[in-house]
Parts: C-alpha cells; structure tokens; sequence
C-alpha cells in the first residue's frame, strides 16, 4: 500500500468525521450512521422472527390434520413467546474479558468461523448464522466489518471449491455455504438493491390480476373446459383426464398458449433489461463473491468454458438472490400483500425464463417451458456478458488493512451480543474442535473458558455490550507515531494537518470562503478564527497561524504565490465534502425507505405469529378430550388389533410372520399421553409382548413429509400413512 496515500486519506477521514465540528455534513453524517445502525438491528429482528416463523410453519404443516400433542403444543407456545431482548451485563468480569478475547479474535481472524461452517449441520447453520451474519459481522454497513465477512466467504468457497467431485453440484446443493450465500443476500445491501431495482416492476405486474399467461397444457385444457362449462350451463364434451401429450395436441389450446407466450417473454425481457441495466447498483459484496466463483472456477476447472463460469455465477446471483425475490415478493418486502393467483403464476414462470438464461436449460420435467426456448437461445449472451460484467470489481485487501488500523487505533471495537449467542458458538467450536493445535490462540482461549453454558430461557437470555480486544497484540494509540517509519517527512504530516484543520474551520464558518477573487485567503480565515468569539475557533485559528508560518519556514508553502497549492486542496476538499453531503443526503432518502420496508415486514411477520397463535389456540379447544378439566393426562388403550386385519386393511405392508403363525399374532396399541404411542407385538397365549416400540406423531408426520412410505417393526413393514389413519381414527378422535 502506498503510505503517503494511506496517510493523506486518514487525514482526509478526520477532515470529514471532526467531533468539534456540527455542520450540515456532520447532522447528515450522523443520521446516516444511526439510520444503518437500526437497518443492521432491525435486520437481525426480522431474520431471528423468520426463523421462528419458519420453524413455526414446518411444525404446523405437520400437524394441521391432527389434533396436537399437548408437549408439542407447549412447546410450540414457548417459541411464539413475545419477548423483546432485554439489556443485561455479564455477572462474571473474568468470563466476560475471555469472551471479549475470543470473539476479538473469531471477529478478525475469519477463517476460524469458515472453518466452523464447513463443520456444522444443517440443522446447527442457522443459529450459527445469526450469530455471523449480524452479530459479529453485523454492522452491515460498515467496510472493515464487511471485508471480514467477505473474506471468511471467500475461505469457505475456496474449500467447497476443493473438495468438489463435480461442477454441476457446486453451490447448487442444500449445504452450509448455500444457506450462507442466501443470507448474506437478506442483509440491509442485498435488499435495498431488490428494493430499488425489482419493487417496480414487480408491483405494476401484480396489477394486472386478471391477466392470465399459464403455458401449461394440461391447465390450460381443464381452465378451458372449465370455462365452456359456466358460459353454457351444461357439462362440456370434451374428455377429462387426458395426458399432458393430448392436451398441448389440442388446437384451441395451442390458439391460448401462443399469445400468452409471447406475452410472457415480453414481459421476461422487460425483468431482463432492468437487471442488466443495475449493474452498478448492485452491492459490492455481491458482487466480489461473484468474481470469486469466477476465478475458483478457472483454477478448478482449467478447460471451463465462459458458459460453465456463468451457469454457477448465475446459480449464486439468479437462484440465491434475484428469483426469490421475484417467485415470493411479499417475502422480500417488495409488495404491500401477497400477489393474486395470476400474477403470482406469472412471476413464478419469468423467475424459471430467468433462471433457463442463466444456467444450461433442462426441460425434461416442464416440457412446456420448451415454447420459451428461443426467447432463451436469443438472449443467453445478454446474460452472460451481465454476469460476466458483474465479477470486475476490485479487492479490498488494502482497504482493509486500513480499516483494521483506523479500528485497531480507536481501541473502543464492541459488539452487541445475546448470552445465547455468545454461548452457542462457545458450544459449537468446542463441538467440531475448530481449533487445530494446543499452542493456537483459538484452542488457549477455549480451554481457558472451559465447557460452554447451557442455552438459556428466552426470559433470561439478555443482550450485553461485549468490549473487543486481543491480550496478544497492543493497540495502535496514535497513528502519526505509528507510521514514522514510512517515507514522510515531518513536513508531510504537518502540511496534511494543517490542510485538515483549514477544513474544519471553513465547515464551522463557512462565510470565511468568500475571498478576493474567489480564492481562499488561508491567513485571513486563520486570523478570523483567532479573534472569533468560539473558543474552539480561536484554538483552532491560532493553531493553525502557527503551523501555516512553520510550512512557510520549511518552504513547503509560499505566501507570494498565496499558498495556491494548499488553497487548491483546501478547496478540493470543501467540494468533496459538498458533493459528499449531496450523496449522504440522497443515501438517507434510500435508506429511510428500505428501513420503513423492513419494520412492515416485522410487522407482517408478526402477524404470522398471529395467525399461528389463533390457530394453536384453536387447537387447545378442539383436544379438550385429551386431557381432563384438571389437565390430567388419560392414557388411551390399549386397543387390539389382528395380523389378518391389519394385513387386509393395508397396514401390514410385509410380513416375516410365517403364515401358519399369523393367526395367533395380534398388536396392541396404546396411547400414555396425547401425541405418543406405544405399539407391542403379542403372540397368543404369551402375557408378554415380543416387541415394543414408542411412536411419537411427529415421527411419523416428518417420516410421510419426507416421503418414508413404511415403518420397520423388524417383524413386520407397516405402510407409513395407513397407520396414521389407524392412530387418528382410533385415538384422535374418541
């Protein structure tokens, strides 16, 4: 890095930030800062809420067609608890500086946390995330918080790009780094982007509720002979339950289908334009993990065509960040409400035009989506050249290194944390033994905190201020000292302050600007500061006198030629600063917009919560039979049933029984609270059951969910929906 150019834009930085001055730009600066820092906050809000209310609506959908088990249902309440995280500070000083110490060094040494995501779980990332995403890495706006970020992003791709077997599978997979890549697209950046340049166009699409350009023959068929039929009064002639193959052979279907097909890549191309047209608003973050899937492409795969590099760019930008904003807009914030029937098909099959662009096209499951091919082959380089376009950006590295100095030097880095969070990621390091040697600093910190807490109650789970600082390394306290060893002369720095301190002044005295000609008169204003009636000015102004002789002493500056390099500096940054209050200004406008969007979705999300909450209550009333008035539970059963009769019924789908014992095999089933069961195999004449086995109805619920068709007894195969059809009928509704 070049240390002049290093220093000069530090001094820069303090011309810009002085805390004695309050003039337009500082008010401007100031509501910049607290507006990201709400947007930061509010993001973290709305993420943990998502969560819940995704957890919530996985659980719900499982049991929606059964009544609840009261566990299950207590559960579940305690999740939709409404407890505001609550300031609290951390009882125990000496844990509190280990922790301080820990995520100091999990903060500015990112690949202790890549390490950490290549090792957790599914069902452990998104906790994880949460933490990462906007705890450690939280101020979203924030560079050299950023830059860590991107660098952790940039060790854990590196890895998956190792450890690939195949192109077609990287980033594509449910895996860490795909949740990882979804969620930094959810941050304050990735959603002013969609805001700015999606919002539009989508919400004057949604309009048009009754403009209807479904494409799929089988729906367009049953649509049609739906529609003769009201028009008429009477049954159509048509046949009903034709294939796919006959219904897009039918003529009047191919009349509906190519307009709207037309229609369609119209409308596709309109998406298309304008997010060509956004290349330079698309956040650089984004944009730097494009150009890094771009490069670990090459290196992985020397013979990769362009096409190959865009198809996974495209699966990180098109699938990860830009479809889903289209296919669910409300969830993005992007419309007021949820689309209706037509438009929401609509924006379904642009976001699957879009996605063909981007990536190799296989219609083998949506043949119909064939009638959009040209439109794709016709515009597959306009994609291309986009997502190419998209990775030619610059790296941070020396920024960063910057940043971490100016950080380093301020000695007050903090992070706002929950108790949870601190301890979750306590547990998980020692969990997946993240540290790889005794002697590093990670494995030493680790071992001095020792086991990591339990989780705590919502309740008690209290957010604190965790100060960040390293017992290894010393702070920088003063900047000037810490970098007389580089090339600048003594003259150097005192020019650059003196220029700095000539800016604060015409910012707190702006009328001072007005000189003879239109120049700066540079003693004029030092002398006017002098004699002014603010303390802070006269400082200042003698000050300054003082240094502005001691420049003309070194022959640095020249008082025959009016100083003219410092005044044209001095002026340069007085325009920089004005054009800079312009664009803080129009910063503020943006952000002012994405952060009222951000509180209607926490609005909306806890209306989902809501919805939920009437919904279990609901549930309470209906399962009143389960439990007694004095909340008692009643165990249920146990009930018989025969091998034959379970075999006849469907239940038994296979069966190691031989056949002459079948017989004098029969099955109990009982129920010791509400939601578990407990089957037991008995064979006539015996008291004791050959078999036991504990069912909970989630199990099974999650088991035909995820497509499990049978259940093992070892003795017997039971089909997985039959049974919970027996366990309904025979306990849920008694």
């Amino acid at each position: 890095m070049d240390r002049r150019y290093s220093v000069a834009a530090l001094w820069s930085m303090a011309a810009e930030n002085d805390a004695e001055v309050d003039d337009e730009l500082t008010k401007a600066q100031r509501r910049l800062r607290e507006l990201k820092s709400k947007i930061s906050t509010q993001s973290k809000k709305n993420f943990v809420l998502e969560r819940d209310v995704r957890y919530l609506d996985s659980r719900i959908a499982l049991l929606i067609q059964n009544r609840i088990a009261l566990d299950e249902q207590q559960q579940v309440e305690r999740q939709l608890e409404e407890l505001e995280l609550t300031e609290g500070t951390f009882p125990d000083e000496r844990k509190r500086s280990m922790y301080s110490n820990l995520f100091f060094l999990l903060q500015t040494e990112p690949r202790h946390i890549a390490s950490l995501t290549r090792l957790v779980s599914l069902s452990e990332i998104d906790t994880l995330l949460q933490t990462v995403m906007f705890t450690i890495y939280g101020n979203q706006y924030e560079s050299r918080e950023e830059y860590l970020l991107l660098s952790m992003f940039q060790n854990v791709l590196a890895a998956q790009f190792d450890s690939a077997t195949e192109s077609t599978t990287l980033l594509r997979s449910n895996t860490p780094l795909s949740r990882m890549m979804t969620t930094y697209t959810r941050r304050g950046p990735g959603q002013t982007y969609l805001k700015n340049v999606l919002a539009e166009r989508i919400n004057n699409l949604i309009e048009a509720k009754d403009l209807n350009l479904e494409i799929n023959p089988l729906a367009v068929y049953e649509q049609m002979v739906q529609d003769i039929e009201e028009q008429t009064g009477q049954p159509s002639d048509l046949p009903r339950g034709i294939t796919p193959d006959e219904a897009a052979a039918n003529p009047n279907v191919q009349a509906i289908i190519a307009p709207r097909v037309e229609m369609l890549a119209k409308i596709t191309d309109s998406f298309l334009e304008t997010i060509i047209s956004s290349l330079d608003q698309v956040p650089y973050g984004i944009r730097w993990i494009c150009k890094q899937i771009k490069y670990l492409t090459k290196r992985k795969y020397p013979d990769a065509t362009d096409m190959n590099i865009c198809s996974l760019i495209g699966g990180f930008f098109m699938l990860r960040f830009v479809n889903p904003a289209v296919v669910t807009p409300q969830a993005h914030m992007l419309v007021d409400a949820n689309p209706s029937k037509n438009p929401r098909r609509t924006l379904t099959l642009v976001a699957k035009v879009l996605q063909h662009l981007a990536n190799k096209p296989s219609y083998a499951k949506e043949m119909y989506m064939m009638a959009l091919s040209p439109y794709v082959e016709g515009n597959k380089d306009r994609i291309n050249q986009f997502l190419i376009d998209l990775c030619e950006v610059g790296d941070f590295y020396e920024a960063l290194e910057m940043d971490q100095y100016i950080a380093l030097s301020k000695k007050d880095l903090q992070l706002g944390i929950t108790l949870n969070e601190m301890y979750n990621t306590h547990a998980l390091l020692l969990q997946h033994q993240a540290a790889p040697s005794d002697k590093h600093h990670l494995r030493i910190l680790l071992n001095d905190l020792g086991p990591a807490p339990a989780q705590l109650p919502r309740h008690e789970n209290k957010s604190i201020v965790l100060p960040l600082f390293s017992r290894w390394e010393t702070p920088i306290t003063d900047i000037p000292s810490a970098i007389a060893d580089s090339q600048l002369t003594q003259g150097d720095i005192l020019y650059m302050d003196t220029k700095a301190v000539f800016v604060q002044i015409l910012r707190t005295m702006p009328w001072l600007s007005a000189g003879p000609g239109g120049l700066l008169d540079l003693a004029r204003i030092a002398e006017a500061a002098a004699t002014s009636r603010d303390p802070t000015m006269v400082r200042k102004g003698l000050k300054v006198r003082e240094m502005l002789r001691q420049l003309e002493e070194l022959g640095i500056v020249d008082a025959r030629d009016g100083r003219r390099l410092m005044v044209e500096e001095v002026s340069q940054e007085l325009v920089h600063l004005g054009n800079l209050r312009d664009k803080i200004n129009t910063e503020i406008k943006s952000l002012e917009v994405v952060y009222k969007t951000i509180l209607d979705h926490n609005n909306y999300q806890r209306s989902q919560l809501e919805s939920y909450k009437a919904y279990l209550q609901n549930v309470r009333i209906m399962s009143g039979k389960a439990s007694s008035k004095n909340n008692v539970q009643q165990v249920q059963g146990p009930y018989k049933f025969t091998h034959s009769q379970l075999e006849k019924d469907g239940i038994i789908v296979e069966s190691n029984v031989p056949e002459n014992r079948r017989n004098n095999i029969y099955f109990n089933i009982l129920s010791p609270v509400s939601g578990t069961f407990i089957i037991a195999l008995h064979y006539k004449g015996r008291d004791k059951a050959i078999l036991e086995m504990d069912l909970k109805l989630d199990d099974l619920l999650e088991k035909q969910q995820m497509g499990v068709t049978q259940l093992d007894l070892e003795y017997v195969q039971l089909n997985v929906p039959k049974v919970l059809g027996l366990l309904n009928k025979t306990f849920l509704k008694r």
